[in-house]
């Protein structure tokens, strides 16, 4: 599908057409952030299930 016709679709479809690609990377863009955050951020011994 070519750039043209795919704003030509998301025209017919209205505000729609506009909003549901930008909420999908938007959620996107979150999902990628949160697991990043996940795997990179700093883990503690209560995180961990270590008991002391």
């Amino acid at each position: 599908m070519t750039t043209n016709e795919c704003f030509s679709m998301m025209a017919t479809m209205g505000w729609l057409g506009w909003l549901m690609p930008a909420a999908v990377i938007l959620l996107l863009g979150l999902g990628i952030a949160a697991l990043i955050k996940y795997l990179f951020a700093p883990r503690s011994k209560s995180d961990r299930g270590v008991r002391s």
